[in-house]
């Protein structure tokens, strides 16, 4: 039997992604979204959706942790603050890092993980060429791994898959094309859920990496500025 996977879906490109890689490392995908009362929480939703659709995946589960939205203390969550425009050479955290949301998403993942008696966790994060933000680096993956172990049952230990950690997203993008992975159908945009901006981090970090891959990217933007 193949192994099962719960697979956190966002709907960004990175997770589209993932999921495709764990797809192709042949599990039994079960998918996890979680609405934090982010900006884009129904365009992020829709494309879910239209993902797990697009790969006929029946088991999927949408999680609400508004509880994030009402912490604040990021611009993806709190409206008083601005999202940024694209600065891809800052070294500051940006406003738009949610405080200690993966772990967050991650409890929850593992809590699911446990009842089926999955063997993994695939996430989306990408620690070289993101925003800075402080959960996405490896070493937080290999701690939270290592508190899964500790704080589940005894039984198989669930790992936490990080297929794109070290990837640039051109390489994301590279990667995705290869898998014949639903970009199209995918949301990165941090500001609008009609045409994406293509001004804040997240878009600009997208089209820089279609750009260097030599592919246009086929979503809707207001804008496409180059990056390159």
């Amino acid at each position: 039997m193949s192994p099962r996977a719960v697979v956190l879906l966002s709907g960004g490109m990175d997770s589209c992604v993932t999921l495709a890689h764990a797809l192709g490392d042949g599990c039994q995908v079960s998918a996890l979204h979680v609405n934090y009362g982010q900006r884009t929480q129904a365009r992020e939703l829709q494309a879910f959706t239209d993902i797990c659709d697009h790969y006929s995946i029946a088991d999927r589960l949408v999680v609400d942790i508004s509880h994030l939205a009402a912490i604040g203390g990021s611009s993806l969550t709190d409206t008083s603050i601005d999202v940024e425009e694209a600065h891809l050479d800052a070294t500051e955290i940006p406003t738009s890092y949610v405080p200690f949301r993966n772990a967050n998403i991650l409890a929850i993942a593992a809590s699911w993980a446990e009842v089926l008696t999955a063997s993994a966790i695939y996430i989306g994060a990408v620690e070289e060429d993101s925003s800075g933000y402080p959960d996405c680096r490896s070493a937080f993956f290999t701690a939270f791994e290592e508190v899964i172990h500790l704080g589940t049952k005894p039984g198989p230990r669930v790992r936490i898959v990080t297929p794109l950690i070290a990837l640039s997203k051109r390489e994301i993008v590279d990667m995705g094309l290869a898998l014949g992975a639903p970009l199209h159908l995918s949301w990165s945009c941090y500001r609008s859920e009609d045409a994406a901006c293509g001004t804040c981090d997240s878009c600009a970090l997208r089209l820089r990496g279609f750009e260097q891959a030599g592919v246009t990217d086929p979503i809707t933007y207001s804008v496409r500025p180059s990056y390159l």
